[in-house]
């Protein structure tokens, strides 16, 4: 087991890892729209989902896997009216490839944010 941090996504809010690697495979943290910085990128449900799997695309690089590796995720989201909006930003980044996906409407999320994803990976390099 391999705990995975990287330079390339906002630093942890707590004491866990961006991801763990597990023999062949890749679980990651949940991924909220922080910059690099550890800001929040905005209020826009669009622009956090895009800033979300940004940083969803950075752990994964660092833990030797990508997008297209991703088996299943786990979307986390504060109001399911923005269901729609995440769900087309989630598909220009998962389009050919279509992985596994959960998707529930929680009460809160850290920092107030409007959408969080995990993900599970084949690790590829």
């Amino acid at each position: 087991m391999k705990s995975i941090f990287t330079k390339n996504a906002p630093a942890a809010i707590g004491p866990y890892s961006h991801a763990v690697v597990v023999n062949n495979m890749v679980y990651t943290s949940g991924q909220i729209p922080l910059t690099i910085d550890g800001e929040v990128i905005g209020d826009d449900v669009a622009e956090q989902t895009k800033q979300v799997l940004e940083n969803l695309s950075a752990v994964l690089e660092e833990s030797g896997s990508n997008l297209n590796s991703v088996v299943k995720t786990m979307i986390f989201i504060s109001d399911m009216n923005d269901f729609p909006i995440i769900n087309e930003v989630y598909g220009e980044y998962f389009n050919a490839h279509l992985p596994a996906r959960s998707c529930v409407e929680v009460s809160r999320l850290p920092k107030d944010v409007k959408v969080e994803i995990e993900a599970v990976a084949l690790k590829v390099k």
